[in-house]
This record gives structure tokens, C-alpha cells and sequence, in this order.
């Protein structure tokens, strides 16, 4: 049944009739088309589908989309602002800290909300922060690094 449903997404206020027993992946893949976020699982264990929702990581694939009415979701298209990547997605390209790219957008918006928490934190901290998302490469080495670096910039060179 479709429905009238509200929320902000990537800074904009949304209202769309939806059937909001859809999940939140597929309304942002096929209503929206920000394809960022990917069906990886479907089970929201991989993270290859995250998404941020008031600022915590969420996995959009097993979520209904009415549970966004009224709250703030930011998909990795949202993650810049005024043309200007996140310290986290630099320190990604830097560090090269990806490879086939399918993990990459969860990847970035746990570790955006990991140093939103926290934002200076240990390289365990982060391994252990970002243990839930996966990558299939094996790009977790420099992955962590990378997110150690945005860590620096976002705290002007300040460590744990």
C-alpha cells in the first residue's frame, strides 16, 4: 500500500508515495537512483548496503523504508558537500583502500560514523569498528589505514 512518507536525504527534504514495505535500498536504488549503496547480502550482514540514519550505520537492505519518516538518512552520494570529498573518502583514494569498489560506499559511511563517535581513535578502535563491514579483496589493511588517516585530518594531525 502505498503511502506518504517524509524524510531528509543527503540534505534534502523529501516526501515521496511509496509502498513502505519496500526496503530502504531498493526505494534509494529505484526511486531515488543512488545506486551507492549495494545488495550485497540481503541478510545485512556484508555492509556492502549501508547507509547513515541520524548519523548511526544502518543496513538498508533489510530495512523498511517507513522507518526513515521524520529522520536523516546520508547515502555515500551525500557524503561530500560544496564539491568537496570527506576526509574519508580522500584517505580511501590515497591509501588505495579498495579494489572492485563494491564494499567501498559502506565502508566509508561506517567509518564517517565511527569518527563522528569517536573521533580519535586507536587503529584497534577501528578494527574493531569496522569488523562488521566486509570486503571480499582483502583490503582491510589499507582500509584501516585509511580511516587512520582521515582520523588526522579531520583532528588537525592530533593521534590517540
Amino acid at each position: 500500500m502505498e503511502e506518504k512518507l517524509s524524510f531528509t536525504l543527503n540534505g534534502e527534504k523529501t516526501e515521496v508515495l511509496i509502498d513502505t514495505s519496500q526496503t530502504l535500498l531498493w526505494v534509494l536504488r529505484n526511486h531515488f537512483g543512488l545506486t551507492g549503496a549495494k545488495y550485497g547480502c540481503g541478510t545485512g550482514f556484508c555492509g556492502a548496503c549501508t547507509v547513515l540514519i541520524d548519523d548511526e550505520p544502518f543496513r538498508s537492505c533489510m530495512l523498511p523504508v517507513a522507518d526513515v519518516a521524520g529522520k536523516n538518512v546520508v547515502t555515500i552520494e551525500g557524503v561530500e558537500k560544496n564539491g568537496s570529498l570527506h576526509p574519508v573518502q580522500k584517505a580511501f583514494i590515497e591509501h588505495d583502500a579498495l579494489q572492485c569498489g563494491f564494499c567501498t560506499p559502506g565502508m566509508i559511511l561506517t567509518a564517517v560514523a565511527l569518527l563522528m563517535k569517536n573521533p580519535v581513535p586507536t587503529r584497534q578502535q577501528i578494527i574493531e569498528g569496522m569488523e562488521d563491514n566486509l570486503c571480499r579483496c582483502g583490503a582491510h589493511n589499507r582500509i584501516i589505514d585509511a580511516i587512520e588517516t582521515a582520523a588526522l585530518e579531520i583532528n588537525g594531525g592530533r593521534k590517540s
